[in-house]
């Protein structure tokens, strides 16, 4: 199994989870105070949703990767059998 195709599995699976959350959490319309530890943290970190464009934009850069990897195993498949690792073992 391929450690790449793993690692896609994963980010995808905590993509879903983010967007989830996402589409669930809707902000109230409630007046956030500034001295509340949690409305800050709702405001600068959750409403962004900068943990959500972050984990797509990983599960683009490890699409990219593995497309990357499978076009070396196919241009050079001695090299590729005999030089890259793809077991998790």
């Amino acid at each position: 199994m391929n450690i790449l195709i793993v690692n896609q599995s994963v980010i995808d699976m905590v993509a879903s989870f983010f967007t989830l959350l996402t589409a669930v959490a809707v902000a109230d319309g409630t007046r956030m105070s500034p001295d509340s530890v949690w409305d800050q943290f709702v405001c600068r970190i959750w409403l962004t949703r900068s943990k959500l464009w972050g984990v797509l934009s990983t599960s683009t850069y490890n699409i990219f990767l593995t497309t990357i990897e499978r076009y070396i195993a196919v241009i050079y498949p001695i090299w590729y059998n005999n030089n890259v690792r793809t077991e998790l073992s």
